[in-house]
């Protein structure tokens, strides 16, 4: 038969070609993409012609059942002599784990319920003649596969859940795990679930209603972490070295959570110091019930940037905000004890220990973990006053505080008053002065 050649490149006289390229001597194909516009032309040719429909397969990955331990659910099949493996009856379900003081591992691989003759021997339900239990168990899958639907419904000695429950509840709001999750347990999750939804047992074909993966914590060099590479790092011993809220500090501002990071013992260090700061404010606090004038739009504008941004697992950015506003706490020759006790409750969640401290020691209120979280008041978040940078040639000589509303005029007045400025203006010519409104002032000399 004739080699036609389909794909335009190679030499098909020596070899198949199985590269990229327009397709040739194809009809209707001709000169599209071989790997997806093809693929695309001819399931629509096939549904219009009416003699095939485009289809999407799934295929589940293996998934081993049973395993060889004890504190798995057993599997309720009996084996009889003459009947072959039997079903153990619904009314004597669920098959109980037996109440022993050991179950260590066997030698030779059996499960440990294997050793235990009054739950290995039975009646075969069929027949009533002697039979065997199954001894291997299920394994974590088959619980972790649907454990959400009896978290809503626990007690329930009748069924697994109620529909009121069901109903009261529905889907998981989130769901968050590694990646690994989403080729494995996710799968079985979804396939489990929406088997109980397609014999009318759940009113939800979906399980969760959002899904997020958190990213991997590499080694030094963006490689991944194992014994193997002796790049592991050890968290009791940065416990012991920096303290539990400096390590979750860091592990929190160390990038996007869904990405990837690479981990740093000197950005943990970073994260050390950023507390001790937190700690050494506490000394500036006078006891009065009222933000400082000058803290106040930036401490409200903080506890919506936190709210929002741990509502939205965006951590590293609410260790931020935070580090901004230490930043201007720290200029102010006192803070009023409402300042610290908002800025340490922000920082709760993610730094608890020490914070609680700190609101006990100056005694601030009730436990932080007890209390309401802060609010803002929207007419507070705007802006009236701004630190913006003044440049002479390029580099920053001072910094001055303007209003958002203040002129152009008023803004260069203001920055050729700065004493450094003044310094690097000094028998040179004043070539221009150029205002970028709300950002930086430019002072180009010569």
């Amino acid at each position: 038969m004739e080699i036609i050649q389909v794909i335009e490149g190679g030499d098909i006289s020596k070899e198949a070609y199985t590269g990229d390229g327009p397709m040739i001597h194809s009809g209707i194909l001709d000169g599209l993409d071989n790997k997806q516009d093809s693929i695309l032309k001819m399931l629509a040719y096939l549904e219009e012609a009416g003699i095939g429909r485009k289809k999407v397969n799934y295929r589940l990955q293996d998934w081993i059942f049973t395993r060889q331990r004890f504190w798995g659910e057993p599997i309720p099949l009996v084996y009889c002599n003459d009947c072959g493996w039997v079903p153990v009856l619904e009314k004597d379900l669920p098959v109980l784990l037996p109440d022993v003081a050991e179950y260590e591992p066997t030698d030779d691989g059996e499960s440990p319920l294997a050793r235990i003759p009054e739950f290995v021997n039975t009646t075969c339900p069929h027949c009533g003649k002697e039979a065997r239990r199954e001894t291997d168990t299920m394994p974590n899958w088959a619980g972790s596969s649907w454990y959400w639907l009896r978290y809503m419904d626990p007690k329930n000695e009748k069924e697994f859940v109620s529909k009121e429950a069901l109903n009261y509840w529905g889907k998981v709001d989130w769901y968050n795990g590694g990646m690994e999750h989403a080729t494995r347990h996710l799968l079985y999750a979804r396939f489990w679930n929406q088997f109980l939804y397609n014999i009318g047992l759940l009113p939800n074909k979906e399980p969760f209603k959002v899904r997020a993966a958190h990213g991997m914590i590499l080694g030094d060099g963006g490689v991944k972490m194992s014994k193997s590479l002796g790049n592991v790092v050890n968290p009791d011993d940065m416990v012991k070295e920096y303290g539990a809220d400096a390590l979750r500090t860091y592990e929190m501002f160390i990038g996007d959570y869904e990405k990837e990071a690479v981990w740093s013992e000197q950005g943990l260090n970073g994260c050390k110091r950023f507390l001790d700061r937190v700690w050494k404010i506490g000394t500036k606090v006078i006891k009065k019930d009222s933000y400082t004038k000058a803290l106040e739009g930036p401490i409200h504008r903080a506890i919506k940037k936190v709210t929002d941004d741990i509502d939205h697992l965006e951590f590293n950015t609410a260790v931020s905000t935070l580090m901004s506003l230490l930043n201007l706490m720290e200029k102010e020759e006192q803070i009023t004890s409402l300042d610290y006790r908002t800025f340490l409750h922000l920082l709760n969640p993610i730094a608890p220990h020490m914070t609680e401290e700190l609101n006990e020691t100056y005694e601030l209120g009730m436990v932080l973990c007890e209390s309401s979280w802060p609010t803002y008041e929207e007419d507070k978040l705007v802006e009236t006053n701004k630190e913006i940078a003044v440049q002479v040639n390029g580099k920053v000589r001072a910094t001055i505080e303007i209003r958002v509303d203040e002129s152009e005029d008023s803004i260069k007045e203001k920055a050729l008053e700065c004493e450094n400025v003044k310094r690097h203006l000094e028998g040179k010519e004043l070539v221009k002065v150029i205002v970028i409104q709300g950002k930086i002032v430019n002072i180009v000399v010569k």
